[in-house]
């Protein structure tokens, strides 16, 4: 059975990993959104693409009122959807992929084995580090650290070990909080690192309590894009590197108002899979810190690295290890492996861009 499952899939994981290798990376030209303080943004519908921006000065109180009644509601939904999703699925995830619930960063254009995914993952954090301009000098370590959508805590960890530093991970996932703390006290690291169950649009932290705001791969749930930002802005202290891996949809062109019918329909059946809000772009979420005054932001299209990704799982779910264990945790779980050669389609097709964002708040 194992071998007849692995047959079916092979040859169609093979075409999308040698397309990737055959595909050069393209960087799309950033389109401005202009932001001002009199313009307020509310979540649009989970469907569609980008962020809705209205004029404060068009919405009359009851318009508010319904907005914020349906917002509301979507919200809890998600937020029901993504604990749901987690708390069935990570047990699977780190019995094959371990801790580390993210994507790797792989050299381009090279074919990686089964055992280079989890250093990949690894080599993921210390690319992002070094791209944020975070180096191992004893002056410019992070001592506190928050880690946004922490997953079962790999980042958290590693990032506490590496720097010495005391981080907090906040997840919607009781169970994935639960696993996180028991991990981090099994190595030695309860004194330093700990976890809750926390909404990032709404963190249980002071203002500026963190000089290193880490964001991996969570971003991509939010459904309020300038909230979570607000947020992850407001917890850093003066001076603090506030660092975004996520999830976007392409830049759109100067002369386009939105994505094409046919690249929205795609990203909604990952949102149904995935319990994603509606996606933004690259530029969407650098136009965001520039209006909050952050500095020195940078942005880069990733894609290109994280091309073995998303094979590289589908192979492991058809293994028989994976297969057992795929049938053992629930609908979402399942639901989510189907979705899986969708993300390839959008990365192949540059609908779907996987985005690096870093800043510093000013001192």
């Amino acid at each position: 059975m194992n071998s007849l499952c692995e047959s079916s899939s092979l040859s169609y994981i093979s075409t999308c990993e040698r397309s990737y290798r055959n595909k050069s990376l393209l960087v799309l030209p950033v389109t401005r959104v202009r932001i001002s303080s009199d313009v307020k943004k509310s979540n649009s519908r989970r469907r569609g693409a980008g962020l809705i921006i209205r004029a404060s000065a068009t919405v009359s109180s009851e318009e508010k009122r319904g907005m914020d009644n349906n917002n509301g509601k979507e919200k809890g939904w998600l937020q029901k959807g993504i604990a749901e999703f987690y708390d069935e699925s990570s047990g699977l995830w780190e019995n094959i992929w371990g801790d580390h619930m993210h994507h790797g960063f792989y050299d381009p254009n090279v074919t990686a084995s089964i055992s280079d995914h989890r250093s990949a993952q690894i080599r993921m954090i210390e690319e992002t580090l070094k791209f944020a301009g975070l180096s191992d000098d004893s002056s410019n370590k992070p001592k506190s650290i928050v880690d946004v959508g922490c997953g079962i805590g790999g980042s958290s960890r590693y990032l506490s070990k590496k720097y010495g530093a005391e981080c907090k991970g906040i997840t919607l996932s009781p169970i994935q909080a639960e696993r996180a703390q028991a991990l981090a006290n099994a190595q030695g690291l309860g004194d330093k690192v700990s976890f809750q169950v926390a909404d990032a649009l709404e963190q249980p932290f002071q203002d500026g309590q963190f000089d290193l705001v880490w964001s991996m791969e969570s971003g991509e749930h939010m459904p309020d894009k300038a909230k979570f930002v607000n947020e992850l802005v407001r917890v850093a202290s003066p001076g603090a590197t506030i660092i975004i891996v996520t999830w976007c949809h392409r830049d759109l062109l100067p002369t386009e108002q939105s994505l094409k019918p046919q690249e929205k329909q795609l990203l909604d059946k990952i949102c149904d899979a995935y319990y994603l809000p509606a996606w933004c772009s690259t530029a969407e979420y650098v136009e965001l810190l520039q209006s909050l005054s952050m500095q020195d932001i940078k942005s880069e299209d990733w894609s290109e690295y994280v091309a073995p990704f998303w094979p590289a799982v589908i192979r492991s779910a058809l293994t028989w290890k994976g297969l057992t264990s795929l049938l053992r945790t629930g609908w979402k779980t399942i639901k989510g492996a189907f979705a899986m050669p969708l993300m390839i389609e959008g990365f192949q097709k540059d609908i779907i861009k996987f985005a690096v964002i870093t800043c510093r708040k000013p001192e």
